[in-house]
């Protein structure tokens, strides 16, 4: 019982002390939540500002004032390992592992008609990669450069634009336009511009029979 009553007191006391001193209280409450934080912004959730014109016109278009602030999920692609063709996801570029955006086209097993410069016309993704492009063909470095790249690589699924306001929405397959959007408007044209490159991609890639692996 002395015991106890010794712990009770000691534990009073420092509470006290800490209650009496706020830059004591920050510090010990920063040290509590800065791991959980930083456990979540690598393991779970993140907001990032997307920099860059490859991926035009679906993050950062000619026609936006503000570059695109976007949720980076992390849990999906490190716990789940959810990987879909369609999905635009952040990577470390093989080449110089720097942080690269872009969408994956093909995964293992699929054939895929490549674009210049790669040199062989054809590429069949072999296990554990992935095939992935810019939207933009002219202002990117992707696979057509550096070839698959293995899944490892693949950091984060790009979900969610939080800003700007005018284009809030999920992220993944090409919008189709809204029933009431002006013909010939920003927004209609954009979204027009999105599935047409869709079906371009889709047309190139031959997606692995399932039910032979």
């Amino acid at each position: 019982m002395k015991l106890l009553r010794g712990v009770r007191s000691a534990y009073a006391s420092c509470r006290a002390f800490v209650q009496k001193r706020p830059a004591v209280k920050f510090t010990l409450s920063a040290l509590v939540w800065l791991p959980l934080a930083s456990a979540v912004i690598e393991y779970g959730v993140s907001v990032k500002t997307v920099r860059g014109r490859s991926m035009q016109p679906t993050l950062n278009p000619d026609d936006s004032l503000w570059k695109d602030i976007v949720l980076f999920d992390t849990f999906a692609i490190k716990f789940r390992h959810d990987y879909k063709r369609g999905d635009i996801v952040a990577l470390k570029s093989p080449v110089d592992s720097k942080l690269i955006v872009k969408r994956i086209v093909a995964l293992e097993g699929d054939t895929v008609k490549t674009l210049p410069p790669y040199p062989d016309a054809e590429v069949c993704i072999p296990p554990g990669h992935a095939w992935v492009e810019g939207d933009e063909p002219f202002r990117t470095e992707d696979s057509n450069r550096f070839g698959p790249v293995p899944l490892g690589l693949i950091e984060s699924r790009l979900a969610y634009i939080l800003w700007p306001w005018n284009r809030i929405g999920p992220l993944g397959k090409p919008l189709i336009p809204r029933h009431d959007a002006v013909v010939g408007s920003p927004d209609w044209r954009r979204s027009k511009t999105e599935l047409e490159r869709e079906k371009r991609r889709q047309s190139r890639v031959t997606i692995a029979d399932s039910s032979s692996s």
